[in-house]
């Protein structure tokens, strides 16, 4: 799991409150992080492998929509997968090796390999957690900036500085400070700690508080987006908007399943911390608690790579396409030549396409209807459908002169 007290824990000389938690049953802990691990990399990669024909996941019908967002979602993925990684193989070596526990809490120890082990195994771990923080934020300002302004693909160069700078940034500085003046004679007190702390759970805090505000504004200016293109809000568009609600909530439920076991067992921690004996019988119930939510993060942390690809793609299936395909061109780069390959899956999509193609031919100088078609389509990605009506219902409003050419269209298609 991602915790700083594991980090704190290859201190040879670290505190009682670290030293109670993960002393107590590292076997079965062990156990229950790599089980839990292990299950979640593989569905997680599963999941995001490219299906066989009649089988969909995220970004596998190439919808004229702006990229950011699909990559960013495949991005947090990958992080998730990277940090559940560091959990198996920290925990292998946990249960294969169990002695390095000991060889770690020896004070001046000649033997590096322990606590080089130790340090190394959760920094990477919390890089990849972290950057996963930093991206799942990003994603949540790219989805109310697609909305509201024409952002696309070229923010996703930001997006990488911002998130893999302040990851690397905010570990390090965090591990530097925590290990100062030596690994092996960490300074102590909890004022010492507290930098390396805050370094970890600011991403998370922040996509706690910020997320929220950020998708609840991108639906009321899908909302408002709907109702103002010609004051109609039928019922596709509702249904349309409760997905993306859907969407949204499932992203923060997953969000707070795996990390909020976090918040309260630190909490715990920081109140043992500061009491002089922490063996004292009136912290019983504390002491329990915090056992219980130690056990509970090492379940529940590494299954976001596992719940985060079900919240973003919905269920896959298992069959998985080992054929190697020709990289696909970007939808509104190439448009024509990612017509076939949609209609060959889905002959509506394909309509869909060859609808919009049509327009944007007739219609360049409307690109503004366009923008607010592709804000909508990159929200509704985990439903074909929704997908679908929104692109004909808001070019049927905005193109109101080629209906007769869609109507033909999506006759021939039927024929």
């Amino acid at each position: 799991m991602a915790s700083p007290r594991l980090e704190t824990f290859c201190c040879p000389n670290r505190d009682a409150a670290t030293e109670f938690v993960v002393t107590f049953q590292p076997v079965l802990f062990g156990a229950l992080g790599l089980g839990s691990a292990s299950l979640s990399l593989v569905v997680a990669v599963l999941q995001i492998l490219p299906k066989r024909k009649g089988y969909r996941r995220l970004g596998q019908y190439p919808l004229p929509r702006p990229a950011s967002s699909s990559r960013i979602l495949f991005i947090i993925s990958i992080c998730d997968i990277l940090g559940c990684s560091g959990i198996i193989v920290r925990s292998s070596v946990w249960l294969g090796l169990p002695k390095i526990i000991d060889r770690i809490s020896v004070a001046n120890s000649t033997d590096a390999w322990p606590e080089a082990f130790c340090v190394g195994s959760a920094m990477w771990i919390q890089l990849f957690f972290s950057a996963s923080f930093w991206w799942t934020f990003c994603y949540a300002v790219d989805v109310f900036l697609v909305v509201k302004t024409s952002a696309g693909i070229s923010t996703i160069i930001l997006y990488h500085m911002i998130t893999w700078g302040l990851a690397v940034l905010l570990c390090v500085e965090g591990v530097a400070m925590l290990y100062y003046p030596s690994i092996s004679d960490c300074e102590q007190g909890l004022q010492h700690a507290i930098p390396h702390y805050l370094t970890t759970y600011a991403p998370m805090l922040l996509v706690l508080v910020a997320n929220p505000v950020f998708f609840n504004r991108t639906i009321s200016a899908v909302t408002s987006l709907l109702k103002g293109r010609q004051g109609i809000y039928t019922e596709n568009e509702r249904r349309l908007a409760n997905e993306i609600k859907i969407r949204f909530f499932k992203i923060m439920l997953v969000f707070c399943i795996c990390w909020i076991p976090n918040i309260i067992n630190e909490s715990l921690l920081f109140y043992l911390e500061m009491q002089a004996d922490i063996d004292d019988n009136a912290f019983r119930n504390i002491r329990n608690a915090a056992l219980i939510t130690w056990f509970i993060m090492g379940i529940l942390n590494p299954m976001q790579a596992l719940l985060n690809t079900l919240a973003f793609h919905g269920w896959t299936g298992f069959h998985v396409d080992f054929r190697l395909q020709p990289r696909r061109e970007l939808a509104w780069d190439s448009i024509s030549t990612s017509v076939p390959n949609a209609a060959a899956n889905n002959p509506l999509v394909g309509t869909t396409l060859l609808y919009q193609s049509h327009v944007q031919e007739g219609k360049k100088s409307t690109s503004n209807g366009q923008h607010h078609s592709d804000a909508i389509s990159v929200l509704s990605e985990g439903s074909e459908s929704s997908a679908v009506e929104i692109h004909i219902s808001s070019d049927l409003r905005d193109y109101e002169d080629v209906d007769a050419d869609e109507e033909s269209l999506e006759n021939s298609v039927r024929h």
